[in-house]
């Protein structure tokens, strides 16, 4: 699963259907101390928490289990903030929690299987956040309700997510209060789709002999597919920004 992920993103700058000028928005309405304490689970390539060094000069530790993703962030942040106080561990998240109340920006996007669920992941991330700081979480929605040919194919259920009325209600019923919502564009979601293909099908060019390329192909163009066919129009994903309601 790593390889197929750390294949398909290796021209992703953030592993989501983002951008890097849309993380830069959000970046702008933290208003972050220098200093200030930063945790991410699944960082992926690190952007985020590099980001967050050169604009405020964070402190910052981000996890991911990805072996194809943990080396480029240490090696960017080498490169981008060799000075930071910026550690990158490989690892699944949920094995390396921080302790309780002891940062002031928690992070995950797309990620919310490690602690099971979008409900799961704000427990989580409000426990580790002091009182009055913040949370950010990147998480689908349904824009309608899905196609049974559409969760047929891609072996999704219904209850993968609800909308983005239901991941507000959730976040506040877990006692965090709504600051800000980034729904992606579709521009966002055709540029993340679509770099997934082209970067499969250079991978297959470059290495015919690798046995895994056939399954590479078919499923990245399954993918593909699916995504034209019903996701453009269904599945959404946004980027949500909350602080701990006390």
């Amino acid at each position: 699963m790593w390889k197929y992920y750390g294949i398909t993103h290796a021209d992703h700058v953030v592993c989501n259907p983002t951008s890097t000028e849309r993380l830069d928005e959000c970046i702008e309405l933290l208003e972050l101390s220098p200093g200030a304490t930063v945790w991410e689970g699944a960082s992926g390539k690190g952007e985020f928490l590099i980001r967050l060094v050169e604009r405020y000069g964070v402190r910052g530790v981000g996890i991911d289990i990805s072996p194809y993703e943990v080396p480029v962030a240490r090696e960017r942040a080498a490169a981008r903030v060799p000075e930071a106080d910026l550690r990158f561990i490989e690892a699944d998240a949920a094995t390396q929690p921080a302790a309780s109340d002891s940062v002031d920006l928690a992070i995950c996007l797309g990620a919310s299987w490690i602690w099971g669920d979008y409900r799961g992941t704000l427990v989580e991330l409000r426990r580790i956040t002091r009182p009055g700081t913040l949370v950010i979480v990147g998480e689908p929605h349904w824009i309608h309700e899905p196609d049974p040919a559409y969760l047929a194919s891609s072996g999704m259920n219904a209850d993968l997510c609800t909308t983005i009325d239901g991941n507000l209600a959730i976040a506040r019923e877990e006692r965090l209060t709504p600051l800000y919502l980034q729904p992606s564009r579709p521009e966002d979601w055709d540029r993340y789709q679509f770099l997934q293909l082209r970067a499969a099908e250079r991978y297959a060019a470059a290495n015919p002999d690798d046995p895994d390329v056939p399954e590479l192909l078919e499923r990245t163009h399954r993918e593909n597919d699916e995504y034209l066919r019903w996701g453009r129009d269904t599945l959404g994903w946004a980027i949500y920004l909350f602080r701990r309601a006390d």
